[in-house]
């Protein structure tokens, strides 16, 4: 392997995730009007598919709707709904990142070609989700995409204060964690930074984390264990028809002022006993934020030993009840909010005895 392969499986970051949409008009005015995300450019592929790219800050989303029934998009959203169906990554040299992950043992879904001055090439990833690697020759703009072209006029009204793409959760099918783990690992260099084993009454769910050596991709892998009771995690593998991308979690550097202007807009998020936050004293104190302004808007806390996270779940709108997307902002921590899913089910079962 050569050094410069080997920099350019470290270097990567996420360029972009394209979701498969049933209805493209509706799904990106959804985005624009409650997310405060940006349409900056449409691609067509006349009779087959189209394509809008949206975004706030260094988020980009490409929602893409099949117009033929023999297309990817066609097939993914008949079996899984609408959902991601590519992770894509920014790296200097897509053509000796495809060759390194190849030889590395990953199965190649489509070689390097370049349009519009974007070289790109494709790897399988986990279930229907790949990996698409995206190299821009100098000069071309960071976002641009290749088929798209550029458009004006397409700015929200709110601006959500969302900047990046935060973190992937994924959920696995049952006794596939370890084996995706160490795909990551041996294909794209990635190395496991958290692992957990999440009790939660009767459930049980085993988590690893696997994240880029840049630190510009991370993914929470999960898998149920089936021998105990049935949770979200199965729920999802069962609706979604196999493993996939369970939520999207955009970071914000205010929690509070992201999640105020979204539910302004209409956006439904996951509500909270209030013995949460009676009892959120006796866990942590509070870095930042009031915590009636947490309970007045359902935002949970927890911290690590680096610091401090805030999180919020946005209700499913999903018909499957499957995808789903997360408003997360840290002050020095690490990790994903695991105590807040002990806290959450002590919460419950302190109003249900009182």
């Amino acid at each position: 392997m050569t050094t410069h392969a080997k920099s350019d499986v470290q270097e990567l970051s996420i360029d972009h995730v394209t979701l498969y949409v049933e209805d493209l008009e509706t799904t990106a005015l959804s985005f624009a009007r409650d997310y405060g995300f940006e349409t900056y450019a449409t691609a067509e592929l006349p009779g087959r598919a189209k394509s809008v790219a949206i975004g706030s800050g260094r988020i980009r989303l490409v929602l893409t709707q099949a117009l033929q029934d023999d297309h990817p998009a066609a097939l993914y959203v008949r079996q899984h709904g609408d959902g991601v169906a590519d992770i894509a990554l920014t790296t200097p040299d897509a053509e000796a990142a495809f060759a390194e992950a190849v030889r590395r043992g990953t199965r190649p879904l489509a070689e390097p070609t370049e349009v519009d001055s974007v070289i790109t090439a494709t790897i399988a990833g986990f279930g229907d989700v790949r990996h698409t690697f995206v190299q821009r020759r100098e000069g071309t703009g960071a976002s641009h995409l290749p088929g798209f072209t550029s458009v004006d006029g397409g700015y929200s009204e709110v601006d959500s204060g969302l900047l990046e793409i935060d973190h992937l959760a994924v959920c696995l099918e049952a006794g596939s964690l370890r084996s995706t783990v160490e795909f990551y690992e041996r294909v794209l260099g990635f190395r496991n930074t958290f692992t957990e084993r999440i009790l939660v009454g009767a459930q049980a769910m085993d988590s690893e984390v696997v994240q880029s050596p840049s630190g510009g991709v991370t993914l929470t892998l999960i898998e149920p264990d089936t021998s105990r009771e049935p949770g979200q995690v199965d729920y999802f593998i069962k609706n979604h028809d196999g493993s996939g991308v369970q939520h999207i979690a955009f970071r914000t550097e205010d929690i509070v002022r992201s999640v105020a202007a979204m539910s302004d807009r209409g956006i439904e998020f996951l509500s909270t006993p209030a013995a949460y936050y009676r009892m959120l004293g006796d866990r942590l104190r509070l870095a930042r934020h009031l915590p009636e302004e947490l309970a007045s808007l359902n935002i949970l806390a927890d911290e690590d030993h680096e610091g401090q996270l805030f999180q919020i779940f946005t209700r499913s709108v999903h018909p499957r009840r499957t995808l789903f997307f997360e408003v997360i902002e840290r002050v020095g921590a690490t990790t994903f909010g695991s105590g807040n899913i002990k806290a959450l089910y002590e919460a419950v079962e302190a109003e249900q005895s009182g």
